[in-house]
């Protein structure tokens, strides 16, 4: 566990006024796991507020100090509306102008405490109409600033008073696969910014000063679509970053310079990679299923080397990330089948067990002292204990709502952003 909380003490850093509770939506380790405790049972007597979103938006909240901060975007009722060429659901609301407006709440009582319009644009090209939104990348915070990333309509730098700081136009027009629409995460490590542009018609990974918004460098990438966020893992004391893709591919996290690469993943890869002492964990489920454990050290082609340590393809999730906690990987797939892996060598403690029902899941799941809380599309959170056994604790139900966006757990409250309303539970 000492390599997990060498990475967390140079991610949730704050400002000096300011604790970083929750600074990215994999938590303040990036593995999904929380500080404290939070509770099991509840019901309407623990929903502390609840405030509803304008818009629509599936980015997971963060939090510094008593701010939340989480993103939207508004139709402003102009625009023709025209599907794009899309298919199997994407193409949804294009040319329709939309308002891109970034949001921060007093985390203990839900006020609205400022809103900004980061622009105001007319998207090139649509979502996924059921799972997908033109704001679905999740802002960062180091507790001075927030970030709020909107993929082709750029990146926008607030102070924790809503004032712009500064902003970026990357010039990019991405074209994702049958218009399944933009939602990848940007990184924040150790005083820097990490976002990739992965699409069809060819991408990049970028580094930027925080500060100013300053590139420091680009790399070219050659992935043609992928929604997984980078991750900066941390070996012998050099960090590089991961990024899957059909290829994961390791990069010198002061250069850019691509160190390694691994195929054997499939297309879509939305998980986000995670780490356990020299293992990098990386994941598919859509035309490949397969979950890959890659051992750092080594540079060069690994793919089919033993630097592929294990690998299955029995539970791997196309959409949620991993869990990680006490050496156990955890993985729920989008139709509710929940595994548990040590972490070292792969074998299954439980292997696509099921849940009390039927499910489906997109958004990830979230651990706080020893249980795991799956927030499904179907209105329910289920709450697992984390273990060598499946062993359901609760199920807590939010009639008439459904979740895409990821919980967040701070200071024993479970804050849960559904398709139209912010919860926080105490």
């Amino acid at each position: 566990m000492m390599v997990v909380a060498v990475i967390a003490a140079s991610v949730a850093i704050g400002s000096a006024n300011a604790a970083v509770e929750w600074p990215q939506w994999r938590g303040p380790f990036s593995t999904g796991m929380a500080i404290g405790d939070a509770p099991v049972h509840w019901g309407a007597s623990n929903i502390r507020w609840q405030m509803p979103i304008p818009g629509r938006g599936h980015s997971t909240p963060v939090i510094a100090g008593h701010r939340m901060f989480l993103t939207t975007a508004i139709p402003t009722g102009k625009g023709a509306g025209a599907t794009s060429a899309g298919r199997a659901g994407g193409g949804a609301d294009a040319g329709l102008e939309h308002r891109f407006e970034v949001l921060a709440l007093d985390r203990s009582t839900g006020k609205l405490l400022w809103q900004r319009t980061a622009t105001v644009a007319t998207p090139h090209e649509g979502y996924h109409r059921t799972y997908g939104s033109f704001a679905s990348n999740s802002p960062v915070t180091d507790g001075t600033r927030v970030y709020a990333f909107f993929g082709s309509r750029g990146l926008y730098a607030y102070d924790m008073n809503g004032t712009l700081i500064w902003k970026k136009d990357f010039g990019v027009q991405m074209r994702m696969d049958m218009a399944f629409g933009e939602g990848t995460p940007l990184t924040l490590h150790d005083g820097r910014l990490l976002l990739h542009f992965d699409h069809l018609n060819g991408g990049f990974l970028v580094m930027l000063d925080p500060v100013t918004g300053r590139e420091i460098w680009r790399t070219k990438r050659t992935e043609r679509f992928n929604w997984a966020g980078p991750f900066v893992a941390l070996h012998e004391g050099r960090r590089q970053i991961i990024v899957n893709g059909e290829t994961v591919r390791g990069y010198d996290f002061e250069t850019g310079q691509q160190l390694w690469e691994a195929a054997g993943l499939g297309e879509n890869s939305i998980p986000q990679p995670v780490q356990h002492n020299d293992l990098v964990f990386a994941m598919s489920g859509h035309t490949i299923k397969m979950l890959m454990a890659i051992r750092l050290g080594r540079r060069g082609t690994l793919t089919g080397t033993d630097s592929v340590v294990w690998s299955t393809a029995r539970g791997a999730s196309y959409t949620p990330s991993p869990l990680l906690h006490d050496g156990r990987l955890y993985v729920v797939t989008d139709n509710g089948m929940v595994s548990a892996f040590d972490a070292s060598t792969g074998k299954a403690s439980y292997q696509q067990a099921r849940l009390p029902k039927p499910y489906s899941f997109k958004a990830s799941p979230v651990g706080a002292a020893g249980k795991m809380y799956l927030a499904t599309e179907e209105g329910d959170v289920v709450v697992v204990r984390l273990g060598d056994r499946l062993d359901v604790l609760a199920t807590n139900t939010f009639d008439n709502h459904s979740f895409i966006a990821s919980p967040v757990i701070v200071d024993g409250t479970i804050y849960l952003r559904s398709r139209t309303h912010l919860f926080a539970i105490r």
